[in-house]
């Protein structure tokens, strides 16, 4: 049964509270959208100071700018003692009285925004028990606004402040101006008038209005960075000491065309103020009266697609300056020259019969307000902007499936799970490779006189031999590893001297055709010397034509610390013109003499701009010969999230064929927690190890508020011919959802093979079409 408050929270995600735009007099902005609808947390939607911010789920949390004024808020010692609710209940009178003064309707559409957004984000605050009181204030509020502003008792002290920012010429000082009905700012139509940081006041309708005029910016170029970098640090030591409510960015809306483009500009401003700046920003589009360009057709453009098409391509750079492209700005439209047509009143209107003076105060005022119900309700450091793209964190179910699969790597090179299969095992496939008689090799043209059967016969007899001398290989390597082994506990005594080996020059790297060296003999070539150290270029093979292909770098590394402590270091990294990806993996394991191995291993990885910290830890024991516990621990670090994991694991070996691994878990973080675990059979191919023919078979259980998915997996390798190999991976949920992954690799008519998988399908499809049943056919990848 849903709480009253949970409901409530519920609704905040709605399409009602969803289709909320920002603040502003043009009505386009409040036809329907859906662009919020997909908030994670009721905290995010319920943001007030501006309605469309990325969530917490999406964007790394980046530092945000908050505009306080202490000096707008005389309150006295009994205001100050009041309860949140009381706050915002005088907040809301404040804000119908102020209403009644500018002639405003209340059921105005951006008023009643404002009032709904408040009502709701009181709810949020509220317990259960407060409902009907908070419900009862609303009401009364209306009532007591009207009552207040009749009497004039108590006397209404609101003020705010705006920063004004823009560049050079493009009307600040006259707007500020026309608000105010004074000439307090100096103006200039031929050259810039503000030259430094001032404060401008004055008073329009009892409310108290305060800008902060600023020195114009110079049009984006490398010559004029300077100069704008120290204008805008100016600005931000001037705020610092008394922050504004808002910002004002100012453009001309006639200067606009296909060639505008500021984002260096607004990139700079972003450097210098931070990224939250552009939350509290209206946009302010001067000469909104100027005649109209012509459109595509020769023709003057509307009005209202000239507008659209002006503003969208303004917000479009401040997307790009803050890499975030859910934040939309409200639009103020504004007109001072001093021949704009007027109504009956003398107020200047815009070509849409918009009363601009009137629409702008009222922003400003429900920008305050919502504002200072954010800093109330203590909503205002949870509002994120920044990066949305490459910063995402998976959930936690995917997080603890990740964690279950995951294998540390052991830097102990001599530790595998081959050299549990009993040399014994082996033994006898290398006697009967001793035992076999020699073969003669045919050449081409001998090969080419056989009959199919002999041709099939021969391939038969290379490929067994070829099988049973890997095994051969295979044993020998094993005998020495133990041998070595046995030599080196014999010798810890002793001086234990080594002569290095020699360096080995590992065959040259696959280049791109099209790469032309200025030199023919030069090559890309790795060495391995003694320095336990091996450097890699990363080959990229969709390059451009005569490029190298390389662009990054891997180096290894592997050591015996000590007798039974080993480490290696694993570490990739690539660059283009715009990411650098990082990627590397520290492991250490000590192997006690009584049993245990004990494994640790920091990855690092990179994620967008953000970098990925993951550190495990695993104890094994072998419990039977061919029996191995585990359990293991997992801690992640991404940005301000943190997640802690634990496994516990069983894998035995029945032969050297069959494998069972089972399996479980659970995964916390951000107050929440998943649960899970995997059974998991393997059925290795007669030639294993040799021959990597495989089929796995897993069932998978994972859990997470109150929600079970179960899921089945098989996934198969295996040969199709001599030089053909095949990997098919299968999955399905009990939510009918699945997958269906078929790769192959050849040597041989790879396009031939294709071709005949490509009409096979394409049978199968019709014969399902004209058998009249509909089915489902998993996606082929």
């Amino acid at each position: 049964m849903m709480s009253i408050k949970d409901w409530v929270v519920s609704q905040l995600v709605s399409n009602s509270l969803a289709s909320a735009r920002p603040l502003s007099g043009n009505d386009t902005f409040f036809e329907g959208s859906a662009q919020t609808a997909n908030a994670p947390s009721s905290e995010v939607a319920a943001d007030l100071s501006h309605p469309l911010v990325p969530s917490q789920e999406t964007a790394p949390p980046l530092r945000q700018v908050a505009f306080e004024n202490p000096r707008q808020h005389h309150q006295t010692t009994k205001e100050k003692n009041l309860d949140p609710l009381a706050k915002i209940e005088m907040l809301q009178i404040k804000f119908l009285r102020l209403l009644h003064r500018l002639g405003r309707p209340q059921d105005d559409i951006i008023v009643a925004k404002v009032l709904y957004r408040i009502h709701l984000a009181t709810l949020i605050r509220a317990g259960e028990s407060d409902l009907k009181r908070v419900n009862l204030r609303s009401d009364k509020a209306k009532e007591i606004a009207i009552q207040q502003e009749t009497s004039g008792v108590p006397e209404l002290d609101f003020e705010f402040t705006i920063l004004v920012l823009g560049k050079t010429g493009v009307g600040k000082s006259s707007t500020i101006n026309s608000i105010l009905n004074q000439a307090k700012a100096k103006t200039n139509a031929f050259q810039p008038a503000t030259d430094r940081v001032q404060e401008v006041a004055g008073t329009v309708n009892g409310i108290k209005i305060s800008f902060v005029d600023t020195p114009g910016l110079l049009p984006s170029s490398p010559n004029t960075i300077g100069r704008n970098r120290k204008i805008l640090h100016k600005i931000k030591k001037r705020i610092r000491k008394s922050p504004p409510d808002m910002v004002l960015y100012f453009e001309r809306l006639d200067m606009i065309n296909n060639n505008y483009s500021d984002l260096p500009l607004l990139k700079l401003i972003t450097e210098v103020f931070g990224t939250g700046i552009w939350f509290n920003t209206m946009l302010v589009m001067t000469h909104s009266c100027s005649p109209l360009p012509e459109g595509p057709n020769g023709y003057p453009a509307t009005y209202e697609s000239y507008r659209t098409q002006c503003t969208d391509l303004i917000q479009h750079y401040i997307h790009q300056a803050i890499s975030d492209s859910k934040l939309e700005n409200p639009f103020l439209f504004v007109e001072n020259h001093p021949e704009c047509r007027t109504n009956v009143n003398g107020d200047k209107i815009l070509p849409d019969g918009q009363i601009w003076k009137s629409q702008f105060i009222l922003s400003c005022l429900c920008t305050k307000i919502l504002g200072d119900v954010n800093k109330v309700l203590d909503f205002q450091d949870r509002i994120k902007l920044g990066v949305s793209n490459n910063a995402r964190v998976p959930s936690l179910p995917h997080l603890l499936s990740s964690f279950l699969r995951h294998r540390i790597s052991n830097p102990n090179v001599t530790e595998s799970e081959i050299d549990y299969i009993a040399l014994s095992d082996l033994e006898k496939e290398d006697e009967e490779y001793d035992q076999l008689p020699p073969i003669r090799i045919l050449t081409k043209s001998q090969f080419k006189k056989l009959s199919s059967s002999q041709k099939n016969d021969y391939l038969d007899e290379l490929d067994y031999r070829e099988t049973l001398y890997l095994k051969k290989h295979l044993n020998e390597e094993l005998r020495a590893r133990k041998e070595k082994k046995i030599s080196e506990d014999g010798n810890l005594d002793g001086d234990g001297n080594i002569d290095p080996p020699e360096p080995v020059l590992l065959p040259d790297m696959a280049v791109p055709p099209s790469f032309d060296s200025d030199n023919p003999l030069h090559r890309y070539r790795c060495l391995v010397t003694s320095d336990q150290w091996l450097a890699r270029p990363v080959l990229d093979p969709h390059g451009w034509d005569h490029d190298v292909g390389f662009d990054g770098i891997n180096l290894e590394s592997a050591t015996k610390v000590s007798k039974n402590l080993y480490a290696s270091v694993t570490g990739q990294i690539s660059k283009d013109k715009q990411d650098l990806n990082v990627q590397s993996e520290c492991c250490a394991a000590f192997l006690d003499p009584r049993g245990p191995t004990y494994s640790a291993a920091l990855d690092v990885q990179s994620s967008g701009k953000e970098l990925i910290y993951t550190l495990h830890g695993s104890t094994k024991m072998r419990v039977l010969e061919r029996n191995i516990a585990e359990c293991g621990v997992s801690l992640l670090s991404f940005g301000s999230s943190y997640y802690a994991g634990v496994k516990l694991e069983d894998s035995f070996l029945v032969g050297n064929r069959v494998k069972f691994v089972i399996n479980g878990g659970q995964m916390r973080g951000r107050e929440q927690a998943a649960y899970g675990g995997s059974l998991q059979t393997v059925i290795r191919g007669r030639d294993y190890p040799v021959r990597n023919d495989k089929i796995s078979l897993t069932m998978t259980v994972l859990s997470m508020n109150k929600e079970t998915v179960l899921s089945g997996n098989i996934e198969s390798d295996f040969r199709v011919g001599r030089g053909t190999n095949m990997s098919i991976n299968a999955n399905i949920n009990n939510r009918s959802m699945g997958q269906l992954t078929i790769k192959t690799s050849s040597s041989e008519h790879l396009e031939i093979g294709l071709i005949a998988a490509a009409s096979i399908l394409r049978v199968l499809f019709r014969r399902a079409r004209h058998g009249g049943s509909v089915k489902e056919y998993p996606e082929v990848a």
